[in-house]
């Protein structure tokens, strides 16, 4: 990522809905009027084309096809924010990041050898890195963070791994490492290009935009952040649930809901100061999004 860069005028965003939704969002605050789109590579070039806009964010596309989307980029000439070729080659294809991170030092997961753990990262292009809070999906399909089981000391060995996979791998903008974790043991599972939808985690935990931080990084500005600053506070779970046209969230503090329309996906993330005011917040929200019986299936009344 060089200095030289600028944020982009006028953006498309790969996706719709929610996902698409907070990237537009976190684009505004900065000025930057974005649009969104979904569709084949070739098709959403030419929509950028046709919408005059001057870059392409793959929005919360997976490795393989913002590898697509890049190529595509290339092509015809249209700026990509996003990982290089390469790398998002590399992160596509499970044997070469496995052999790329094993080069560069870091255990290797066995396979089913523990919880996934994930960490968020943002890198800018001048080697400056900071990680956030690891989390974690849990059966149930919600996101938690941070995660009790893991000692200060070990989340931030996870940090530290993670942060070493980047610099080795030279990604850059929002980035998230995935580890396998068992015990004492400690293994690398994948390295992902962010956004992942779980970024308001880490809003409500640090009172950090990652999304917001991500167009500023690849608009090639430094990372104002620092590690020594950066301190969780709290606790947050973030469910993705599809919510009935008559769901009305009735506000109260730690909570928020990002949904884009009727019958698609909805974000709502719920934190506290201890565990237990997370708890009686959850019930309360998810009951009266849900009701009782629904809300059994995201979190236990008992």
């Amino acid at each position: 990522m060089s200095s030289s860069l600028s944020l982009p005028r006028r953006p498309l965003v790969v996706g719709h809905g929610v996902a698409a939704l907070r990237l537009r969002q976190a684009a505004r605050e900065l000025g930057i009027l974005a649009h969104s789109a979904e569709g084949e590579p070739a098709a959403l070039v030419a929509r950028a084309r046709a919408l005059g806009c001057d870059a392409l964010h793959p929005g919360e596309a997976a490795p393989s096809r913002q590898l697509a989307l890049a190529r595509a980029c290339r092509e015809a000439g249209l700026r990509f924010l996003g990982q290089g070729t390469t790398l998002l080659a590399a992160m596509a294809d499970e044997a070469s990041m496995r052999r790329l991170v094993q080069e560069a030092g870091l255990p290797l997961a066995a396979e089913a050898s523990g919880p996934l753990v994930s960490v968020a990262l943002l890198a800018d292009g001048a080697g400056r890195m900071v990680h956030l809070a690891p989390r974690q999906t849990l059966p149930d399909g919600a996101s938690l963070a941070p995660l009790p089981w893991l000692t200060p000391e070990r989340s931030a060995y996870l940090g530290r791994l993670a942060g070493q996979a980047v610099a080795a791998l030279g990604a850059t903008g929002l980035v998230e490492a995935r580890f396998r974790v068992f015990d004492n043991a400690v293994g690398f599972d994948s390295l992902v290009p962010g956004p992942n939808g779980e970024e308001a985690l880490d809003e409500s935990l640090f009172g950090l935009d990652p999304l917001v931080a991500q167009w500023r990084l690849w608009g090639g500005e430094r990372l104002g952040e620092r590690q020594s600053r950066l301190t969780a506070r709290g606790h947050a779970r973030l469910w993705r649930l599809i919510l009935p046209e008559e769901a009305r969230l009735d506000g109260g503090p730690g909570v928020r809901l990002d949904a884009a329309g009727s019958g698609e996906e909805a974000r709502l993330v719920v934190w506290g100061r201890r565990p237990e005011d997370l708890q009686g917040r959850a019930r309360r929200v998810l009951t009266a999004l849900l009701g009782e019986e629904g809300a059994r299936a995201h979190w236990p009344l008992e």
